[in-house]
């Protein structure tokens, strides 16, 4: 199994286009180390000629254009993009959806909570219905956590993938944001059966429910909730008046927070430690751990944390 990540940032990207943070001015100026992200997406392939974008971010065509294997040019117009798939109805996750209207009926695989958002309060499958058109694959969430409703994608041979309903935030635009359902967010165990290898996904993730935890523990990598260092973040910046948690975001730092919880992993008393890679993604513009030389970073090189960036490449 081969994993792509398209792009790496939050909603906004990096550095975003109307912020002047210490870290988006100091990208701009060249004052700090760090690389500039698009925002978050992945694909993920078995043979390296089909793949399945997970999330269809605004900057899709960019990280197209930077990814050669997703256009592998077998005929006059091609893709190696075989289906969509989409953790959530974010706005960041979904509208690089209408840049793909030019490309045959496209299978997209969701939620019904996520498919009905993208048909009402957010309606970009009627507005594509005029053009190449979505063929609506549902992803089935049970309403008890640990149960386990895997799919296969046509084209993706030896390839599955889990969602797992997670704690989280509906779109500020979705009729469910203050009152969130089972599918409103999903994380997703996506399994290399042949070489029994599996990536644990979840780029917005507010809470480690159970069976979560066990779903990151057997994993071989995690590709996590990256957005804010603290829960304060936005508010101590004095650039909202919202915490992480209010946005269905876990922040790295802190009791409970991300890096405590990627360490309980290798901790755990009735499972001997596995070696797992941990990477974290959907980072914000506002996240000190973008500045390579910051000791948030270097606090997660101590904990083994590695950091997504755009173009990365995880071979499990």
């Amino acid at each position: 199994m081969k994993i792509i990540v398209l792009g790496s940032a939050a909603g906004g990207g990096f550095p975003q286009w109307n912020c002047n943070c210490r870290n988006c001015a100091g990208l701009r100026t060249g004052t700090i180390n760090a690389s500039a992200r698009t925002q978050s997406s992945i694909a993920v392939s078995s043979d390296g000629l089909h793949w399945v974008l997970i999330n269809a971010s605004p900057d899709i065509l960019a990280q197209i254009r930077a990814t050669p294997v997703l256009q592998p040019a077998r005929a006059r117009r091609d893709s190696g993009i075989v289906a969509v798939m989409l953790m959530d109805a974010q706005i960041d996750h979904v509208t690089g959806l209408l840049m793909l209207r030019e490309g045959k009926p496209l299978p997209l695989y969701c939620t019904a909570s996520v498919w009905d958002d993208l048909n009402t309060s957010l309606p970009l499958a009627p507005v594509l219905s005029h053009y190449c058109g979505v063929r609506w694959r549902a992803l089935e969430v049970a309403q008890e956590g640990p149960a386990m409703m895997p799919v296969s994608v046509p084209g993706l041979n030896g390839i599955r993938f889990t969602p797992l309903s997670l704690e989280s935030k509906a779109p500020p635009y979705s009729p469910h944001r203050e009152r969130p359902g089972v599918g409103d967010n999903i994380g997703l165990l996506i399994e290399d059966l042949e070489h029994g290898k599996s990536v644990f996904y979840a780029p917005g993730l507010g809470v480690v429910e159970p069976h979560v935890e066990a779903a990151m523990r057997g994993a071989d990598c995690l590709l996590v909730d990256g957005t804010f260092w603290s829960e304060d973040e936005m508010i101590e910046q004095e650039l909202s008046t919202k915490r992480a948690a209010d946005m269905g975001h876990l922040p790295q730092s802190g009791a409970g927070g991300m890096i405590a919880v990627l360490d309980s992993l290798d901790a755990h008393p009735d499972a001997p430690a596995k070696p797992r890679r941990k990477i974290l993604i959907h980072i914000n513009n506002t996240n000190p751990i973008l500045d390579d030389d910051s000791e948030q970073r270097a606090i997660l090189r101590r904990h083994g944390i590695e950091l997504a960036f755009d173009g990365m490449e995880i071979r499990l």
